[in-house]
């Protein structure tokens, strides 16, 4: 059986922290912020934590990459 590969998109996206959680970047900035209130745009700034549902399917798909 093959080795299982590494999800380069979710590589370029996903961190996993010293704990094992999973940091991405808050999604809304990059094009079409006119329309955003000020505020908005400065909570959207920084990382965030993803949600622990979400944590397995990700592990899985960076393979053991980021840790």
């Amino acid at each position: 059986m093959p080795k299982m590969k590494t999800h380069k998109g979710t590589k370029k996206r996903f961190r996993l922290t010293a704990k094992g959680h999973i940091k991405h970047r808050q999604c809304g900035t990059s094009h079409l912020a006119t329309r955003l209130t000020s505020k908005r745009t400065r909570n959207l700034r920084g990382t965030r934590v993803l949600a622990e549902v979400d944590e397995p399917m990700l592990i899985k798909a960076l393979n053991g990459y980021s840790y």
